[in-house]
């Protein structure tokens, strides 16, 4: 097996992979708050306090995922077409 079908293989397989994940789980979690909903702030003794609701998620602690993001946007252009 030449180095160019290994890397197509492989390239063919985690597309794949990923677009499952995209599939059975659209939503990942909140890079900005780690998926908590808000930010851990610490208080005047230095005890952890919940802080300020995180802006990017709506403190909701989920974010939907780049691949199912692209996939709403071309076939939600799809049925626009169709119509």
């Amino acid at each position: 097996m030449s180095l160019a079908a290994l890397a197509t293989a492989f390239l063919l397989i985690v597309t794949l992979g990923y677009v499952l994940k995209c599939w059975l789980s659209p939503f990942g979690d909140c890079r900005k708050c780690a998926g908590m909903g808000h930010a851990l702030t610490a208080d005047r003794k230095g005890k952890p306090k919940r802080g300020r609701d995180c802006r990017r998620c709506h403190a909701t602690g989920k974010r939907i995922r780049v691949g199912r993001w692209i996939y709403n946007r071309a076939a939600r252009t799809y049925r626009a077409g169709t119509r």
